[in-house]
């Protein structure tokens, strides 16, 4: 889902740095504020592990790739704020030093992935955590990888009329919401399925070792 420079038109991608840099801001006096020592090393290993994740990926039809991102497990563990930004931190790296993903395209990837999915991520897990832990615990990982998907499908469908010459040929990403959408969802869907999984494994395992080291 990393989409790289070139896909994106200035009309889409101007409003999206706007829209993520109030939210960066935003995001970074409350990372600042509620963010303990306690919880740090935790949140700083779990982001090295999105970042390694992340770049195991899979290319797809349509100009994209198919790749967990690790968003669910940090929602579930930290919550939205810190989920966003430890999830912008890993794109912006990735695109600035590794070329994998666009700096135009770093608004979208971070609001999609980072900010959409952990948002959606968070809020079933708080929603379905009473009724069932690990249900919730999948069902998070699970929807905080097949959302962005479909808002990345969207974004990218939309190029050909954002962005087209007098002659109507699209000027940034070709194809449309016929060829986006079944390549991003089907693939996701699925692959959201390892996703779940890997959020309930991971929670439980940070579960077990924060109980360990405070028993230590």
């Amino acid at each position: 889902m990393h989409i790289p420079d070139g896909f994106i038109a200035p009309q889409m991608y101007l409003p999206l740095y706007g829209l993520a840099a109030g939210l960066w801001a935003y995001g970074a006096k409350r990372v600042a504020r509620d963010l303990d020592e306690s919880t740090l090393p935790w949140l700083a290993s779990l982001t090295a592990a999105s970042f390694a994740l992340s770049f195991v990926a899979l290319p797809l039809p349509g100009g994209t790739s198919a790749h967990v991102t690790g968003v669910g497990l940090l929602a579930a563990s930290f919550g939205i704020w810190n989920a966003f930004m430890a999830a912008s931190l890993v794109f912006a790296i990735q695109a600035l030093l590794f070329g994998d993903g666009g700096v135009t395209t770093l608004p979208l990837n971070a609001l999609a992935m980072g900010f959409a999915g952990a948002v959606a991520a968070r809020g079933l897990f708080l929603a379905l955590r009473h009724l069932h832990a690990g249900l919730a615990l999948f069902l998070a990982g699970w929807i905080g990888l097949f959302l962005p998907a479909v808002l990345i499908a969207l974004a990218l469908g939309a190029q050909p009329l954002l962005a087209h010459d007098a002659a109507g040929a699209p000027l940034y990403f070709p194809f449309g919401w016929s060829v986006t959408l079944p390549a991003l969802l089907i693939p996701h869907a699925l692959l959201g399925l390892g996703e779940g999984a890997l959020t309930l494994l991971g929670v439980r395992q940070i579960e077990r070792l924060r109980l360990r080291y405070r028993h230590d």
